[in-house]
């Protein structure tokens, strides 16, 4: 026992380490994206590879891996705690993985990640995709090379999809994304051809930098953000980060003088900010346990608070009152249900993070199927721009104009993040299946975002999503709330209904 207690103790202590190391490089990350001078990029990069490379070395320390042994065997493991054994489990399976990975890579690939960051910002900006073409080769390069240490079976990606959504494969997701295709092309079709889609028109309403920044405010307020455990920030590209148990960063963008971007982009991040201050903490802090099983699961709670909370008719008998306070003259002439049926608006469009609730997944699916081809087929990276404006055009109906319209419009790929994007629309897909399941169980709680009160929806979410961590799996916790896991049929029939009503169909 003493053996066990000692192994005990030192993966507990690794742990706490590299929860600290995992802050740091976070901080690293957030200062990246918000305030750091253009100049100091190079060194953050040296920075963020030697975070990375020591807490590498220590994930893949033959000490440690020699203490998760000693815990696993059959007649050690039998006699942990259940928390004990649930630690020692996981870290075993996240160990296990990280040993395939060599030092030097993990090393190359931080440098590589902070100077292509730098890139994209400037080819973004000039919009000129040749600038940052050069970086995202060596991004696949390394890519494929990483596919190489983890070698799943079948394609190369799903090396890479495993790191974001454990356990799915190409091929599941290939079957749900043309269901969803197919059944979103369809419904667009309709749309677009009904007499409410000819007639509608974009309400022109600006607000200023600070009415914005208000509203935002008041509204992670209202989500029961807690101020003393959160801040929010600006970037180009809105994101949430965790540097502790009691400090998560929010960031969102004031640029566009419609108040609906940076609104809904701060909904979306607060609802990733209050799964991360959710999860396990107490007996589980520090460990793997308290962290997201997969980016989908995550995403599921942002797009939860965005689509199905945010952007649905009791939320708008509550706050609707506060923007025409903010701008009476502005909306003299839009009652309710104009400002309803602008705020749901289909309307086909170039860029992912603007996209209504409806297009949004096709911009996903674009995405997952080009970097499939980039990782598995023969795509090269010069053809990727005009591929993209192709797709933009067959799938959307919408051609852009430049690339920073087009291929260079997220960040993700500039991180080296190939295999992340299919997780917005799996978030989707589970976000939808939540929402069913929370009115089936409480009806009486459309009456309570009607009047501003988040309080049992967050309740309802820690009971059912945020309490397990990595305790399952995402699909085990979406069985274990709903019944039953991934059903992309669920979200259509979710999305009938609300816009088949909002277009009369």
């Amino acid at each position: 026992m003493i053996e066990i207690k000692n192994s005990i103790d030192f993966i507990y202590k690794e742990q706490k380490e590299l929860s600290v190391f995992g802050g740091v490089a976070a901080l690293i990350g957030w200062d990246q994206m918000t305030y750091m001078p253009k100049k100091g990029a190079e060194e953050k990069s040296e920075q963020s590879a030697l975070i990375s490379r020591l807490s590498h070395e220590k994930v893949i320390s033959d000490e440690l891996w020699r203490h998760i042994k000693i815990l696993t065997e059959n007649e050690n493991l039998i006699k942990l705690s259940d928390r004990d054994k649930a630690v020692a489990k996981r870290l075993e399976k996240d160990v296990e993985k990280a040993r395939k990975i060599p030092p030097d890579f993990v090393n190359r690939m931080a440098k590589a990640t902070t100077l292509s960051y730098q890139a994209w910002e400037r080819a973004r900006k000039e919009k000129e995709f040749k600038l940052f073409s050069p970086h995202l080769e060596e991004m696949i390069d390394l890519q494929k090379e990483y596919c190489s240490y983890i070698n799943l079976p079948g394609p190369k990606y799903n090396s890479l999809l495993d790191d974001y959504e454990e356990g799915i494969r190409y091929e599941k997701i290939k079957e749900e994304f043309d269901f969803i295709k197919k059944e979103l092309t369809q419904i667009l079709s309709k749309i677009t051809s009904s007499i409410i889609y000819e007639k509608q028109q974009k309400i022109d309403i600006k607000f200023s930098e600070a009415e914005q920044k208000d509203l935002c405010n008041f509204v992670i307020e209202k989500m029961n953000l807690n101020p003393e455990r959160s801040r929010i920030d600006v970037s180009t590209h809105p994101f949430t980060t965790s540097i502790g148990n009691d400090d998560v960063r929010i960031t969102t963008n004031f640029g566009r003088e419609n108040p609906l971007f940076s609104f809904f982009s701060t909904v979306h991040e607060a609802g990733h900010a209050l799964y991360e201050l959710g999860l396990p903490k107490n007996e589980f802090k520090n460990t793997v346990i308290s962290d997201s099983p997969s980016l989908g699961l995550h995403e599921s709670q942002s797009r939860f608070w965005e689509n199905m909370i945010a952007r649905g008719k009791y939320f708008w008998n509550y706050f609707y009152p506060f923007f025409k306070e903010t701008k009476p003259d502005q909306f003299k002439n839009i009652d309710f249900d104009s400002w309803f049926t602008y705020v749901n608006q289909v309307k086909p469009s170039l860029i992912r993070v603007e996209a209504d609730e409806l297009t949004y997944c096709l911009h996903v699916i674009l995405r997952f199927e080009l970097e499939y081809d980039l990782i598995d087929g023969d795509l090269e990276v010069n053809e990727l721009s005009h591929i993209w404006n192709e797709k933009m055009e067959q799938l959307l109906g919408v051609r852009p104009n430049n690339d920073s319209e087009g291929v260079l419009q997220d960040m993700h790929w500039s991180g080296g993040d190939f295999g992340y994007f299919p997780t917005y629309a799996i978030g989707s897909i589970y976000s939808a299946q939540l929402y069913n399941k929370l009115i089936q169980e409480k009806p009486g709680i459309i009456d309570e975002i009607g009047n501003g009160d988040f309080t049992t929806v967050l309740s309802w979410l820690r009971e059912h999503v945020h309490k397990y961590g990595r305790l399952m799996t995402a699909d085990n916790i979406i069985k274990n709330a709903c019944g039953e896991g991934l059903n992309s049929r669920v979200f259509v029939d979710y999305l009938k209904q609300k816009y088949f009503d909002i277009y009369q169909l």
